[in-house]
């Protein structure tokens, strides 16, 4: 008889379990700039928190303020005895913020992403990003509807699985607006007017530019002159937002139908209320400080310049997410371990968050980091490229391997 817990282990698994290196689920012991690990203090180059608000004083003196008011835990989901004002107010600044009739927030930005599923049904057809965040994969999983992926930004091949499919499905195009991994932004213009060529609903994740791109810090819609051009954006408070939680903004219709009929919306507890106060702040200060927006983007020029210089290979990336292409899973290992070494935390990206052979890691500023602290960065990269032979380039077109397309 099988056993469920016998099956093979992950590669991931193996791959760390025979590596001297041990990069993920390290604890840390301080957040900020600069991190403790192991009773070592290291500059932080692999978090999130692009604007650097999770730290803030302010930020969490609203998160400390709801904590003495309401508790801990909402105790329950939104449809029930989970939802409080600070959750209304937050949905209708996030819905006039990022430029949508109405916002549902939820507890996890992956969550939101699940809710997409109550979308969907086996007479549509979704035509996604080959690099989409793992939340919207399984988001078309859980709705039952044909997936078609498309190669990464290419708009040619987004327009022929549009013009292949089977008439009469609801059709759904469905991207990340930056990209977690690579760097790189959606062709959102291409996009939009293929969307509207096909008949075709469009939803942006903007879980790592909401806050960050635009003008105003609105996301890849307005960086691209596009606000209202997109049906249904989701996102993240765990990034620019420095909390933690998810969002769907669009149309008071759509909105108010996930409310009650999205499961993970449903039969979930509530965002935490000292989440909802901590987001509330962060966008206070992202409409009121552009200038953080400002110091990550030219901390990220300095970076991109800088690596390539050193002959390494960032790809295409002109935003804040840093990727620094390896290629082999246990070399990227190994590079991990003597960054951390020289005094930097970054992240070792191996499959199935990338495609194989194309490991990465993933370098992050964030607007809290000094001129000094780049420099840093950029010198632990310098001393392991010296150490390194020649590096071939990292093959294949980037996407997750559960993805690849013909």
């Amino acid at each position: 008889m099988a056993d469920v817990f016998g099956k093979e282990r992950s590669a991931l698994h193996r791959l760390v379990a025979q590596s001297a290196s041990r990069p993920y689920y390290r604890p840390l012991t301080a957040r900020g700039a600069e991190v403790e690990l192991d009773g070592r203090t290291v500059v932080m180059a692999g978090c999130n928190d692009y604007l650097g608000l999770s730290a803030d004083p302010r930020v969490t003196e609203a998160a400390a303020r709801a904590l003495r008011r309401y508790g801990v835990s909402c105790s329950g989901s939104r449809v029930l005895n989970g939802t409080l004002a600070l959750h209304e107010e937050l949905e209708g600044r996030l819905a006039a913020f990022v430029g949508g009739e109405a916002a549902l927030v939820t507890t996890t930005g992956f969550q939101a992403n699940l809710a997409l599923a109550a979308l969907l049904d086996e007479r549509d057809a979704v035509f996604a990003d080959m690099s989409n965040h793992a939340s919207l994969v399984d988001a078309v999983r859980l709705g039952g509807a044909a997936h078609h992926r498309y190669r990464h930004r290419d708009l040619g091949h987004l327009g022929r699985l549009l013009a292949a499919s089977e008439p009469g499905r609801g059709r759904l195009i469905v991207t990340d607006g930056m990209f977690s991994m690579e760097g790189d932004l959606c062709p959102l213009p291409g996009i939009v007017e293929l969307a509207r060529r096909h008949g075709a609903r469009l939803v942006v994740d903007g879980a790592h530019d909401i806050g960050l791109l635009g003008a105003r810090g609105r996301g890849v819609s307005e960086h691209f002159g596009l606000t209202g051009e997109v049906d249904l954006v989701t996102g993240t408070l765990s990034k620019c937002f420095g909390s933690v939680g998810g969002m769907l903004v669009g149309p008071a219709s759509v909105v108010e139908h996930l409310r009650h009929s999205a499961r993970s919306v449903l039969f979930s507890a509530a965002m935490p209320p000292a989440s909802a106060a901590a987001a509330l702040a962060s966008l206070r200060i992202i409409e009121s400080e552009p200038e953080r927006r400002r110091r990550v983007f030219g901390h990220a020029r300095r970076l991109l310049a800088g690596l390539r210089s050193l002959g390494w290979d960032t790809g295409d990336s002109t935003t804040p997410v840093v990727p620094v292409y390896v290629g082999d899973s246990r070399l990227c290992l190994r590079v991990w371990q003597e960054l951390l070494d020289a005094g930097v935390f970054t992240n070792a990206v191996v499959a199935p968050a990338v495609a194989r052979n194309r490991a990465l890691i993933r370098v992050t500023p964030q607007a809290i980091h000094t001129d000094d602290h780049i420099s840093r960065v950029l010198d632990a990269f310098a001393r392991v490229r010296r150490g390194l032979g020649p590096l071939p380039p990292a093959p294949g077109v980037p996407g997750r391997p559960e993805a690849v397309v013909a």
